[in-house]
């Protein structure tokens, strides 16, 4: 049982609801009232009928009072007093059915007793008291004046000539402000709010917690009163299992094995380390910075235990384990805000280094982290922002994804315009550009493979020229949540490897997510297009490929075909890449080159997700996928016939962060893809299988 009042004042009298959970054992008034108390002139206040003027009363003595069945108060025991705190209220706990009065007094109201409360079993009663302030002194009767001439309408009227009042003089010592010279280093009064520990809102923090005051954070300036600095750590470990078609080879780890395909079974562990070191002069929210320099180096360290040999390494001696670690600089940039361009925080800044940019909303086209120029911006208090980006790509690590110090000949020009309420509030729009200009030397990955060119049709060096207009949006349509791209690409290849020719370059992508919120529910479907070359003899490609595409889309990292990428036997070539949705028969995402000579793919998609608790999501997933034109494989392996089929998938996961925050992510999920018609055609076996557990540290 608990009773909970608090007290307020208004100009003359005060009150205020204070609404208060109910729990099993407590006494409830459905409808909180005031108990036969009145302003100064007689009229009663009623039901909740609150002056926004009330401020609450704090260190009211009050006292509760139990009333016998005579109706007197209880003489031993039946009195308990409390304190109203700084917001007026005071409480009583375990409170025992009966009849009570309260009885409040305060140095500067006059004393009050309230009617009887009635408190019943398992009941909990709220109510609002309201005090009268005392009566001032009486003053001296001021001379009559003669009422002042109305002014005319529209027409200031001001002081006379020398009208003032004496200046108020504080008496004695008397403080009338405190001097702050740092209003970043407050000091934090000990305040334990409930008495019972556990939450402590006034903290000063130290430098090892990121969820109280912390100057790594950039909660207080390092330098002066406006350069702030901010350190992230980053630690991603995840080990992974998978059991995927691997050719044997023309050696193999078993003596007697004449199989086409070996054994598929492998395990990946891999621990990436991430920091950032953030240094930049403004102010921590709202208004743009005026400058900034981050640096974030990278770490790697991975491993891999497969089944057969020439996976890890071209040359066989290698085994078919392989440790490897690297060092990459992921970011490393200075930034300068150019000018500012209205009072709505409207700006135009200018980025130079190694930055990251993903160029729209899902990854479908390009994620790049590389040096560059960036200037960008936003107009129309922020309602449009825009970028204009150059890359000059740096050559990748092959196990870890992370730059080298090695410029890779590639350069990749984006600009973008996003548009933010675009026809109706909550969905934001996007145009965009992209250029690609890839020259195409000569390049082995760092296990030996030859990746430039590729080692398939013609291996001849090519040359890439690629534009893209594309045309997305993200956002919500009254309840309905909606994600859509679509892309054109034109340009042309000199010597594409399939074609043995130069191509002109003509594909198409489009692709739509549309979801539901329903209480703890995300129902979702989804379909993702990309054309295929129905003729890889001719002189058009018309087969959709991206720059370096990271697609978060149709089940995202528990989805099969886009995680863990298949290769092809025999060819050098991959399928498809992980982390890609896109068949492109290209040998390697990040270091190989765009083929617009590849099958295309045409995906159905439907899953749900389900926040099972605060801390606790999970995900479910179904796809159909199937190949828009299966002539490139048929002139790629010699092989017909090649059918359209490539499966159905099913993918499920679950999230769980223990602090409710995004410090601590552990991310599990399991998949599996039954081999649609096609791919039975490309592969001796019917499925593949693949589960991995994902451990998220973020300081």
């Amino acid at each position: 049982r608990r009773l909970v009042v608090k007290l307020v004042v208004v100009p003359l009298v005060l009150h205020e609801l204070v609404p208060m959970r109910a729990r099993v054992g407590d006494l409830r008034v459905r409808a909180p009232r005031l108990l036969g108390i009145t302003d100064a002139i007689g009229r009663p206040h009623e039901g909740t009928d609150i002056d926004d003027a009330g401020r609450p009363v704090p260190g009211a003595q009050v006292e509760l009072r139990l009333r016998a069945a005579s109706g007197r108060p209880v003489a031993i025991g039946g009195t308990r007093q409390a304190i109203a705190g700084a917001d007026g209220v005071f409480r009583f706990l375990d409170v025992a059915p009966g009849e009570y009065t309260i009885a409040i007094t305060h140095a500067q109201y006059q004393p009050f007793t309230s009617d009887v409360l009635r408190v019943g079993p398992g009941e909990l009663v709220t109510t609002t008291l309201s005090l009268a302030p005392l009566a001032p002194a009486p003053t001296p009767q001021a001379p009559y004046a003669p009422q002042a001439p109305e002014a005319p309408f529209q027409r200031a009227v001001r002081p006379r000539e020398g009208a003032g009042g004496e200046p108020l003089v504080p008496a004695g010592a008397e403080k009338v402000f405190v001097r702050v010279p740092d209003r970043w280093n407050l000091t934090m009064p000990d305040w334990d709010r409930y008495g019972a520990g556990g939450d402590y809102p006034y903290v000063s923090g130290t430098w090892w917690d990121p969820y109280n005051q912390n100057v790594l954070k950039g909660d207080r300036p390092i330098v002066g009163q406006r350069t702030f600095f901010t350190f992230t750590g980053v630690s991603d470990s995840l080990f992974e299992g998978r059991n995927v078609p691997v050719p044997s080879g023309v050696s193999t780890e078993r003596a007697q094995s004449e199989a086409f395909f070996g054994r598929g079974g492998q395990a990946l562990p891999v621990t990436v380390i991430r920091t950032s070191f953030d240094l930049f002069r403004g102010d921590t929210a709202y208004r743009p910075v005026d400058w900034r320099i981050r640096v974030q180096p990278a770490f790697s360290l991975n491993f891999i235990n497969t089944a057969e040999i020439g996976v890890v390494n071209f040359d066989v001696r290698r085994g078919s384990n392989r440790l490897d670690s690297h060092l990459g600089m992921q970011e490393a940039f200075g930034e300068v805000k150019i000018a500012d361009l209205s009072a709505n925080y409207d700006f135009i800044s200018v980025r130079a280094g190694i930055q990251e940019f993903s160029s729209d909303f899902r990854g479908f086209v390009s994620v790049i982290e590389a040096p560059g120029v960036r200037v960008f911006g936003t107009v129309k208090s922020s309602r449009l922002e825009y970028n204009a980006v150059f890359f000059d790509l740096l050559e990748k690590d092959t196990n870890s994804g992370f730059n080298e110090w090695q410029r890779r000949n590639q350069q990749v020009y984006i600009a973008n315009v996003y548009i933010q309420d675009f026809g109706t509030l909550g969905y934001t729009t996007s145009f965009s550009f992209h250029a690609n200009r890839d020259r195409g030397e000569q390049h082995y990955d760092h296990n030996g493979f030859l990746v430039r060119p590729s080692p398939i049709g013609l291996v001849a060096t090519n040359a890439v020229d690629a534009y893209y207009a594309g045309w997305a949006g993200n956002g919500h349509i009254g309840r309905v949540n909606l994600s859509h791209a679509f892309y054109q690409v034109f340009g042309h290849e000199t010597v594409n490897p399939i074609a043995a020719q130069r191509v002109d370059i003509n594909a198409q992508m489009a692709a739509a997510e549309v979801s539901v919120d329903k209480d703890w529910l995300r129902l979702k479907g989804a379909f993702f297009f990309a054309s295929g070359d129905g003729d890889p003899a001719d002189e058009d490609a018309r087969g959709f490929d991206a720059i370096v595409d990271i697609p978060v889309f149709a089940g995202g990292p528990f989805s099969v075909w886009n995680r863990q990428g298949l290769r092809l036997p025999q060819t050098g070539t991959g399928l498809v890449s992980p982390s890609s949705l896109l068949p492109s028969l290209r040998t390697n995402k990040d270091e190989g080159q765009a083929n617009f000579v590849n099958p295309g793919i045409f995906l159905m998609s439907g899953g749900v997700d389900v926040e099972l608790t605060p801390k606790l999501r999970g995900f479910a997933n179904v796809s159909y996928l199937r190949f828009v034109s299966t002539e490139p494989l048929r002139a790629l392996l010699f092989q017909d016939p090649v059918r359209s089929g490539i499966g159905i998938e099913y993918g499920v996961g679950v999230q769980y962060r223990p602090p409710l925050s995004d410090n601590i992510v552990l991310v599990a999920g399991v998949g599996a893809l039954t081999f649609g018609s096609g791919l039975q055609d490309i592969y001796t076996r019917d499925h593949v299988v693949s589960s991995f557990v994902n451990t998220r540290l973020v300081f």
